[in-house]
């Protein structure tokens, strides 16, 4: 366990990675979609009758992407200069990864508890708060935006496990699957006329269940790069 915090220091002494700039991406994402609100209230005659929503905290999501290529290319090869065994490297790794998606989700729930209460920074309009997410409250809300940004991190991480063991060969001809599966998937559901109901099952899937399954997803990704991870050339 010290030889993994140590993992954890070592991937957190560029603490603009991990930290600083999700940060700064979801808070520039804020500043720029409350003025946004700010230009449709004051520029729109009358008064704006419906709640205004934002898709912006999707941003530093996205950006867990790169974190996860990074954590792995960037750091890699000196832990195993420093006598860092993978599997210490992964769990610190992963265990940074949690902790900073961690930080992130109570942002994203402290901020839709305010927004609640000041409906919408008192223009209406919500960047933190999205009905949907916040169906079973702040701790599921959370819950959602912790397995989001995981998941994209770990599938980040895969990508470049799948590199370092590989090369980029393999990296475009898993990606290439991965397309050619979904191009499967949708021509087995035109086939089978189930298009409706896959439209249905998405409007009304339950984001507290998403992020359930969310978690096995994660689960399943982790095991991928961990056994990936054992036989890469730093």
């Amino acid at each position: 366990m010290n030889r993994t915090t140590n993992v954890v220091r070592m991937q957190l002494m560029n603490r603009q990675t991990f930290v600083g700039l999700p940060l700064l991406i979801l808070f520039a994402s804020f500043a720029i979609t409350l003025a946004i609100y700010g230009i449709i209230l004051f520029t729109v005659p009358g008064p704006v009758e419906h709640p205004m929503y934002s898709g912006g905290t999707q941003a530093p999501l996205w950006y867990f992407l790169v974190v996860g290529v990074q954590a792995m290319n960037l750091t890699f090869p000196f832990s195993q200069a420093m006598s860092v065994t993978r599997r210490e490297f992964f769990s610190g790794t992963v265990l940074t990864a949690a902790g900073t998606s961690l930080i992130l989700a109570v942002t994203f729930g402290i901020g839709g508890l305010i927004e609640r209460a000041t409906d919408g920074w008192g223009l209406s309009g919500y960047f933190f708060y999205l009905p949907w997410i916040w169906a079973h409250g702040a701790l599921a809300a959370a819950l959602f935006y912790f397995v989001v940004a995981m998941l994209a991190f770990l599938l980040g991480f895969l990508g470049a496990v799948i590199y370092k063991r590989f090369g980029l060969l393999w990296l475009l001809l898993t990606a290439i699957g991965l397309v050619v599966a979904l191009v499967i998937a949708a021509f087995a559901i035109s086939a089978t006329h189930s298009w409706a109901g896959v439209g249905h099952a998405l409007v009304h899937a339950d984001a507290l269940y998403v992020a359930l399954i969310g978690l096995g997803v994660c689960a399943v990704l982790a095991g991928l790069g961990y056994l990936t991870l054992r036989r890469a050339v730093p």
